[in-house]
This record gives structure tokens, C-alpha cells and sequence, in this order.
């Protein structure tokens, strides 16, 4: 009994997201401001793009892609846990900020390279970012 009970428990909440992520499915609108920094945030003006899904639009390149990519993904935007053990390792100075709504959903994410985590993260979201990963990046 109490296996079937934490069985009901893991697939309401969902390994490893969290309570309030929303399902791939969920409805709601998707609206992104992106700035990214290449040097940093304090190193000179950024690049920004916005992004809009169902319809695809906005600034950002292949806007559609972008849109079914992120549909694909449980919950894109969850943050790193706090009890992660992450590498210590810098990726480079890149930061991108990303802000709106994403499927209803009020959002703020930062993307950075100060540890391994972050950089995975900022890799598994680098489709959002035009130009991160190219051209004398870490």
C-alpha cells in the first residue's frame, strides 16, 4: 500500500521538477525578452531578442524552431537545486537574462558559466541565445 502511495506521489509531482512547473502541454502564453551579454554584464551594450510562441514571432531567429523546442522540454527554465553538487569550473564571462512569460507563467531566468550546472543549463537553452557558443567563447 504505501508503495502505491509514493508511486501516485512521484508521477502527481513529477521527478525532479518542481510543484509549480508547468507541463509540456500547459497552455498559456509564451513572451520572451532575451538579453544576452558576450563579455559580461558590465562589458558593453547587450543583444536582445524577444520570442513569441503559438504564433511563432519575434526578433529571435528561426523563431519557430525556438517555439517547438521549448514545447518539447518539461520545464526549461527550473532553476539549479540547491543541494546540486556542481563542478567548479568557469565557462567564460556570457550572461543572458530571460524574461516574460513562458506558457502563462511569469519568468525570470538568468543563464551564466560559473559552474558546471550553469553551464549545462546555459548550453541546454543556448537555442535562445544567437551567438553563444561561437566565435572565441568558452
Amino acid at each position: 500500500m504505501r508503495i502505491a502511495a509514493l508511486i501516485a506521489l512521484l508521477a502527481a509531482v513529477g521527478c525532479g521538477a518542481g510543484a509549480d512547473a508547468p507541463a509540456a502541454g500547459s497552455s498559456g502564453a509564451t513572451e520572451l525578452k532575451i538579453t544576452y551579454w558576450s563579455q559580461g554584464s558590465t562589458g558593453g551594450a547587450p543583444e536582445k531578442w524577444t520570442l513569441r510562441c503559438g504564433p511563432a514571432g519575434g526578433t529571435l531567429p528561426r523563431a519557430a524552431v525556438a517555439c517547438r523546442k521549448l514545447g518539447a522540454m518539461r520545464n526549461p527554465f527550473a532553476p539549479i537545486a540547491r543541494d546540486a553538487m556542481c563542478t567548479e569550473q568557469y565557462g567564460g564571462p556570457q550572461v543572458a537574462l530571460i524574461t516574460g512569460s513562458f506558457r502563462g507563467q511569469p519568468l525570470r531566468a538568468q543563464l551564466a558559466n560559473r559552474n558546471g550546472c550553469e553551464i549545462s543549463r546555459f548550453k541546454r537553452l543556448s537555442f535562445l541565445v544567437p551567438g553563444y557558443g561561437t566565435g572565441g567563447e568558452a
